[in-house]
């Protein structure tokens, strides 16, 4: 058996991997999709016909090994986070406190609920996982800080690292839209509280949390992110090492299991790649070792992801052969038979 590693971007897989990701683009911005809802901050979720032109917002990105950042659509517009924040403060809290401490008040286990449903680990008395919104509650709780300013600052340089871009910052209006309508997060804060699972300070650890959701990026930022994560928590565009590489299993184990929220275990199975998503219409993937996807349309389905952006990250785990489980030969974007393959003469699985 032969080891392979991604390419040098010759202009010819530079070529390719244009066309792969135009070629994504085009057939999902046209494919009839049928969404949910979309969630808007202050109102909550909302139909489509109230949606206006962010119905038509759509972008993808991908970002190499090497930093190279590929990109169609509408992937220089900004959104925020919202829950893919979570992945970055759990990251931060694991890097603070170590993994054991830190799951002493965080499970690891798949809820199977909704992500903002107020349960519990009755078994050890925590949230589930650090990717529903009690969990996450609990991790930012436990980023070490002298106070919230601080506490923030270090959050928001992790995001600025691992983006490689130092312009990313909370959005004040989305902020403010958040906290007028945070009674949910608020309620599951005070709950956690009186069980003892987060400190006394329900409010300054709610604030944080809402800011790190509000925090703005775009499709291009989220590739370089996720492609952060899949190179072993090494930056491939900065060159820099954010997290220590242990704390990368940890991360991309949790996105697999438990990123998807009560679509995790069907997204593991047919998708099979470590992903977040969030409720403003973004999505992350990782395929460990060859590249980071970013995408964003925030038409949501009723799990609260991405319409486009799943079946963006169905075609790709499918047709160009990136499931994590798939072998080398089976990769139609990067792998060493890409340059020949079509992905539609991919056999499909399932």
């Amino acid at each position: 058996m032969t080891s392979w590693s991604p390419p040098e971007l010759t202009p010819e897989v530079r070529a390719r991997v244009n066309r792969r990701i135009s070629e994504l683009y085009e057939r999902h911005r046209h494919a009839d999709a049928e969404v949910a809802s979309y969630y808007v901050s202050g109102q909550g979720y909302i139909s489509g016909d109230a949606a206006g032109g962010a119905a038509d917002t759509f972008g993808v990105a991908l970002t190499s090994m090497d930093g190279e950042t590929f990109g169609a659509g509408d992937d220089n517009v900004a959104f925020p986070l919202q829950s893919l924040s979570k992945v970055f403060v759990y990251g931060l809290a694991l890097d603070d406190h170590g993994r054991e401490a830190v799951h002493r008040h965080v499970g690891v286990e798949p809820s199977g609920d909704a992500f903002h449903t107020i349960s519990f680990d009755e078994r050890r008395h925590i949230p589930h996982n650090p990717m529903v919104n009690a969990g996450a509650l609990a991790t930012t709780d436990l980023v070490m800080g002298a106070d919230g300013e601080e506490r923030l600052a270090r959050i928001v340089d992790l995001l600025r690292r691992c983006a490689a871009n130092p312009t990313l910052e909370p959005d004040q209006e989305i902020f403010d839209l958040e906290v007028a309508s945070a009674d949910r997060n608020r309620a599951t804060a005070y709950l956690m509280r009186s069980e003892g699972m987060i400190g006394d300070d329900v409010e300054g650890t709610l604030a944080l949390y809402l800011r790190q959701c509000s925090v703005k990026v775009t499709a291009r930022d989220l590739a370089v992110m996720a492609a952060t994560f899949a190179n072993g928590c090494r930056n491939p565009v900065s060159g820099e090492q954010v997290l220590p590489r242990s704390i990368a299993r940890d991360l991309l184990t949790v996105m697999y299991t438990c990123g998807m929220y009560d679509f995790a275990g069907e997204w593991a199975y047919d998708v099979g790649v470590p992903a977040k998503s969030g409720v403003s219409g973004g999505i992350m993937a990782c395929i460990p070792g060859k590249m980071g996807t970013g995408l964003f349309s925030p038409g949501l389905d009723p799990y609260g992801n991405s319409v486009r952006g799943v079946n963006v990250c169905h075609e790709v785990s499918e047709r160009l052969g990136l499931h994590v489980f798939a072998t080398d030969d089976e990769d139609a974007m990067i792998g060493p038979s890409a340059g020949d393959a079509d992905p539609a003469d991919i056999p499909r699985t399932g």
